[in-house]
């Protein structure tokens, strides 16, 4: 049964498929040389790709991917799934130069079954921000708000434990007189990273809160215009009504090679404490966000219904972010 729809009849039937494994080629990066302080690489207790052949089913790959028009890349963005298909995704990291050393850009490109690659997305780290703040845009040259490619951004805590992602709507707080509620800015995702005050070692644990589905497979609108109406509050409050609470598949403990591993089908090629996939408690089957690490600054991101590239970028970014009260 479906644990994402929100309505009356509540649950819906989904298929699920094995997913086929790929070992995609990764694009070169020079000049490693700068570590960007927004990204930890502590990897002591690092999650690896499980090496057996793969147990478990999520959606497969299949021809619908090609028919996926990437052409209005703003719709894209937010657009869900489809369901019985994984997006398969490539994101880099751009650290190279002085000012990127410290604020890396990072880049989402969709891959496609020829091999070709085509580009979603791109975010970075704003600066002089209380918080971190990360500006998501479709325009690869040009990460500003005030541009017509701006289409949302990541937003979190002062101790980087919690993130929200927003769409590219107005801010009811600086603008209180909007009145038409499609203008002000939806909540597509919330992330919470569980606290490590006593510095216990081992895989993150993240918490990821979304808008629930209506029976139409669209996205239930989060338009909040106070506190009480987000959804880290709603969920800090138990009032979990239209919304969806994910989790990351704790990964299993391997004594041959004392460390701690997850099936990722093939997708994942290095071990890194950043490597993770999100489930719905209810299922453990289904991976409906898949990310690890295939080279020093490249990485595999893969998503499913009822996920958009928007918030499955943006959670991505979440776990680069330095989190002092996680390490």
């Amino acid at each position: 049964m479906c644990p994402f729809s929100v309505s009356e009849k509540n649950l819906q039937e989904v298929t699920m498929s094995e997913t086929e494994s790929a070992e995609p080629a990764s694009p070169k990066i020079k000049d490693k040389s700068n570590k960007s302080h927004d990204d930890d690489d502590d990897d002591d207790d690092e999650v690896e790709e499980r090496s057996q052949k793969p147990v478990s089913k999520s959606p497969r790959r299949n021809k619908q991917l090609d028919t996926l028009s990437v052409e209005d890349l703003e719709k894209f963005a937010v657009q869900p799934a489809p369901r019985d298909v994984t997006i398969q995704c490539r994101v880099t990291r751009d650290r190279r130069g002085m000012e990127k050393g410290i604020y890396p850009t990072y880049y989402l490109h969709m891959e496609k079954d020829d091999g070709k690659r085509v580009f979603l997305m791109a975010g970075r780290k704003r600066k002089k921000c209380k918080t971190s703040n990360y500006l998501i845009s479709t325009d690869p040259t040009n990460l500003s708000k005030d541009t017509n490619s701006y289409i949302g951004k990541l937003r979190s805590n002062v101790l980087g434990t919690k993130f929200t992602v927003y769409d590219g709507g107005e801010n009811p707080e600086k603008k209180p007189f909007i009145k038409e509620c499609e203008s002000i800015r939806q909540e597509l995702a919330a992330i919470c990273y569980e606290t490590n005050v006593l510095g216990f070692r081992g895989p993150r644990k993240m918490t990821v809160i979304i808008p629930g589905m209506l029976e139409n497979d669209e996205r239930v609108a989060i338009h909040p215009k106070n506190d009480l109406e987000t959804l880290l509050m709603r969920h800090g409050n138990g009032n979990t009504d239209k919304l969806v609470t994910l989790v990351n598949k704790f990964p299993s403990w391997n004594e041959q090679t004392n460390s701690y591993v997850l099936n990722f089908h093939g997708r994942v090629t290095q071990a890194s404490v950043k490597n993770f996939q999100i489930i719905h408690p209810d299922n453990e089957d289904y991976i409906v966000m898949q990310f690890g690490r295939v080279a020093e600054d490249v990485f595999s991101m893969d998503y499913s219904f009822p996920m958009c590239a928007l918030q499955a970028f943006a959670i991505t970014l979440s776990s680069f972010d330095g989190k002092l009260a996680c390490e």
